[in-house]
């Protein structure tokens, strides 16, 4: 068996313009004192990465493994999420998702399409550059918006849309495998693939690509009602990442998943920091530990109560806790008689029987 690495912080909730958080040194020598081992970093802040750069210089991608390593941590993944999302955006979304673009892509729905597709590549580059194997992205949305089937959907307008997503995604995935790291989608509400179900429609379209794998998350799972560890089972040989993430749900007779359009501290579903939500997270690093999960357990910090630097400092604790030092051998080895072939057929009572 294989032990998971960990643990690991995404950086995307704590990058900011004040010291320790605005560059990739002095924020990895915050997180390397607090026991991080690893990070995760977003390719969309320039504070921390020049994906443009990194994707065709392997001078500029060992420095950032280097400052990286200089304070004894690795880089774990690069995160694509934000372009992910903008492969695939319904035109409802257009100026909301502007903000995740540069600003000369503003209104230009078309033009950000195909920059965030670039981002994807470049950063898939990028990553066989630094040795990574996973990629952790969204898949982005065209069907999200007509989720709940009143009014009724018109025939054929889902699967047109999933289509429509497996013909952007295909050549994408096609360049992951050039460069030998897996797209790993976090299944997440407002994206067209936030379940089991959404991901195996996409899985169909695009021929079971070997690349199109996954991120586990365990809390987007908690606000939308599904059972997280059979989840674990049902996609073991898919998951290649993995984000460490609580969550709760509480519904009451006012609301329930939906949450009332409600802010996240008064939604019955929310994100919570590590220990302080419903997640069983000793049998989920159980379950991990059985399947030879040998990636990294990366924090994601998203809390509606807690401080973030009180979040990342818990976090990295709790994670040491749970990650499973795996055993070499079984536990009964004491007990072994040693025996070969011959006793094992005497002791089924089969000597001398052909």
């Amino acid at each position: 068996m294989k032990t998971i690495k960990g643990p690991a912080l995404f950086l995307a909730q704590f990058v900011g313009d004040d010291a320790p958080f605005n560059s990739l040194d002095a924020i990895c020598g915050w997180a390397a004192g607090l026991g991080y081992k690893g990070v995760q970093i977003p390719t969309w802040d320039r504070r921390l990465i020049d994906l443009e750069r990194a994707a065709s210089s392997q001078d500029y991608c060992d420095e950032i493994i280097g400052t990286v390593a200089a304070h004894g941590m690795e880089v774990t993944e690069l995160s694509t999420h934000l372009h992910g999302q903008l492969v695939a955006a319904h035109s409802v979304y257009d100026e909301l998702l502007d903000g995740f673009a540069p600003p000369e892509l503003h209104g230009k729905p078309a033009a950000r399409q195909a920059w965030a597709c670039e981002q994807v590549r470049l950063a898939a580059r990028a990553s066989r550059r630094m040795g990574l194997s996973a990629m952790p992205t969204f898949s982005g949305a065209l069907a999200w918006p007509f989720l709940y089937p009143f009014p009724q959907r018109p025939p054929g307008l889902i699967e047109s849309a999933f289509d429509e997503l497996a013909a952007r995604w295909r050549p994408l995935l096609d360049a992951c495998e050039e460069n030998g790291v897996d797209a790993c989608f976090e299944l997440h509400p407002g994206e067209d693939l936030h379940d089991g179900v959404s991901y195996e429609m996409f899985l169909d379209r695009v021929d079971n690509h070997t690349r199109a794998n996954l991120l586990y998350d365990p809390s987007h799972f908690v606000l939308q009602q599904l059972d997280y560890l059979e989840h674990l089972e049902i996609y073991r040989d898919r998951i290649r990442a993995f984000h460490v993430k609580d969550a709760e749900f509480v519904p009451s007779g006012r609301q329930g998943v939906y949450g009332g359009y409600q802010s996240w501290v008064d939604r019955a579903g929310r994100f919570r920091s590590l220990g302080d939500g419903q997640v069983d997270f000793r049998r989920i690093f159980s379950q991990m530990a059985a399947h030879d999960f040998d990636g990294w357990a990366v924090l994601e910090w998203e809390c509606a109560l807690k401080h973030p630097e009180d979040g990342a400092r818990e976090g990295a604790e709790f994670i040491a806790r749970h990650i499973i030092r795996v055993t070499d051998h079984a536990f009964d080895d004491f007990a072994g008689a040693g025996t070969d072939e011959g006793a094992n057929r005497r002791i089924l009572g089969l000597e001398g029987e052909t």
